[in-house]
């Protein structure tokens, strides 16, 4: 199995249950490709590692409260994670470890829904009683938090405030509604910092990835033989604009987060970055020939992961397991409300 070797630190310890506050107060581990060198710094120290006309790449999606609770006629309870909306707006995909066909649950407060089938990728299709569930979401839905962090919280007693969690697993530009998890690299950004990049003559452009469970799902496989799901991409005209304008001066794009990297992967080609809205199940790992970015900023990721093999294709395996290394032995914290690394 790929990345093996990761398994072995102890990273319990480390998995970070809160986000840092203020964001940019976490971490930065700074590696340098090229001379395999590494540094160790505070995130709002990243502004000294831009050049005037470099460009960043953030990915504004939004998520959503996509993780619902319904009784079944029985009355047991299920707990369903939105995934995406099908062609019919009443018919979802969702996640759920309780299926029985044609099962009924109502959701409370007018919502029901009926369990229809399966999809290939094991999700199950519920058909709601309403077109629009998205308001029911926002007054009833949980922000869908990585299972180890609730496991975490719970085995320390933490309870934080649902309000809390609604502002914190998102980034400060989150705009266009969507995902099911944070593209979480972002987490770091504060207004300050975004405008002190600016004030250096940083570009700062924003593409939309919404993140499906695809991104989260584990290999069990090496990656040569996983399947990637599908997320929907979107590049706007002036990001395609700004990133093939500092390509050509010979500025560099510093792309935050694996989503932003795969989106602009999957539009770039010969050189140029392309604008529009497609369906991407581009997966990034050892061996792959990067076209788009020349920096990617991240945050630690599970050794079992798609957005680990993505970093050990932008910089070796081995370099990025000595940096896991120094990670572990500096007591860096972990995952998504975890501290960050940036690759140049």
């Amino acid at each position: 199995m790929a990345f093996e070797r990761f398994k072995k630190f102890n990273i319990d310890p480390l998995i970070a249950k809160q986000p840092a506050d203020p964001r940019d107060s976490s971490r930065l581990m700074v590696l340098h490709r090229n001379e395999e060198k590494v540094e160790h710094r505070i995130f709002r120290d990243i502004a000294e590692y831009f050049n005037e006309g470099d460009v960043l790449v953030l990915n504004n999606t939004k998520v959503f409260p996509a993780k619902l609770f319904a009784h079944k006629a029985t009355g047991g309870k299920v707990e369903v994670l939105l995934v995406r909306p099908q062609q019919n707006p009443r018919v979802w995909s969702v996640l759920t470890r309780d299926y029985k066909e044609n099962a009924e649950l109502d959701f409370g407060d007018g919502l029901t829904g009926k369990m229809l089938g399966k999809t290939p990728n094991n999700e199950v299709l519920i058909e709601f009683n309403q077109d629009d569930i998205l308001p029911f979401c926002h007054g009833h839905g949980l922000m869908p938090l990585p299972i180890y962090i609730e496991k975490a919280r719970k085995h320390e007693g933490l309870t934080p405030s649902l309000s809390t969690d609604k502002e914190r697993y998102q980034t400060i530009y989150a705009k266009h509604e969507g995902s099911i998890a944070a593209p979480t690299a972002g987490f770091h950004f504060t207004q300050e910092l975004l405008e002190k990049l600016q004030a250096k003559g940083v570009n700062i452009v924003y593409i939309t990835l919404h993140v499906g469970w695809g991104t989260f799902k584990p290999l069990r496989t090496e990656p040569q033989e996983h399947t990637m799901l599908a997320e929907l991409g979107e590049i706007s005209p002036e990001t395609a604009a700004a990133v093939n304008a500092a390509r050509q001066k010979g500025k560099r794009i510093f792309s935050v987060g694996t989503t932003s990297t795969r989106t602009l992967e999957s539009f770039t080609e010969n050189g140029i970055t392309s604008s529009g809205k497609k369906w991407t199940d581009l997966f990034i790992y050892p061996g792959y020939k990067f076209k788009a970015i020349d920096c990617l900023i991240t945050n630690f990721h599970f050794p079992d992961s798609t957005p680990l093999c993505m970093v050990t294709a932008f910089a070796s395996e081995d370099f990025i397991y000595r940096a896991y290394s120094q990670a572990v032995e500096n007591k860096y914290r972990f995952y998504s409300f975890g501290d960050s690394m940036m690759i140049l």
